[in-house]
């Protein structure tokens, strides 16, 4: 599956964030778990774990101000970015499958069962994009809802992708070849 995605339990397990981007999307699932664990109390845990492990970063990274560089705030910006875009892929992504689903009348515990999943809190998690789900997964359930493998997976590329990426394009100095800057899509001329 693809490595933008965060998966919730990883974050844990390592119990560090390491950059930026990391820390916006660990941020973007901590806000998500708030409105899920109302739900399922469960998730509360798991919820202060990842609160834990993102006031360690801020204070690590951001507590001193001769370490707050002109750099580090463009990184942040990168991040928000692009941890955004995530967040709105994932929520449009959730509301394809929950139309779909509602339009044939199968629950989210079903599909869940679809999928060889027991556990009602793992499919929410899945579904709300707190944990990736698997290419098996995403290929049953564009089979089953007919849904376009690009509502469901993204294509979204990993920071130091994208400006790997930008500079070979640029270094290539081909007129029909540009990126746009925001979606880093190709651009036809």
């Amino acid at each position: 599956m693809n490595s933008t995605i965060v998966n919730l339990n990883k974050i844990i397990k390592k119990g560090i964030l390491d950059s930026e981007l990391d820390f916006e999307r660990a941020s973007i699932i901590e806000r998500k778990l708030r409105v899920l664990a109302k739900e399922q109390p469960d998730l509360n845990e798991k919820r202060q774990q990842i609160r834990a492990i993102l006031k360690e970063y801020e204070e690590r990274e951001w507590s001193r101000t001769e370490n707050i560089t002109a750099a580090k705030i463009q990184e942040n910006d990168l991040a928000e970015m692009i941890a955004e875009q995530e967040r709105l892929f994932l929520h449009n992504r959730k509301h394809l499958i929950r139309k779909r689903l509602q339009e044939l009348s199968i629950s989210q515990k079903d599909l869940g069962k679809i999928l060889g999943h027991t556990s009602v809190s793992y499919i929410s998690e899945l579904v709300n994009g707190i944990n990736p789900f698997t290419t098996h997964d995403l290929i049953i359930i564009h089979l089953l809802l007919k849904i376009d493998f690009k509502d469901l997976i993204p294509t979204m590329l990993k920071v130091e992708e994208r400006l790997k990426l930008a500079h070979v394009i640029q270094e290539l100095s081909n007129p029909k070849l540009k990126l746009n800057e925001q979606s880093l899509e190709l651009v036809a001329s």
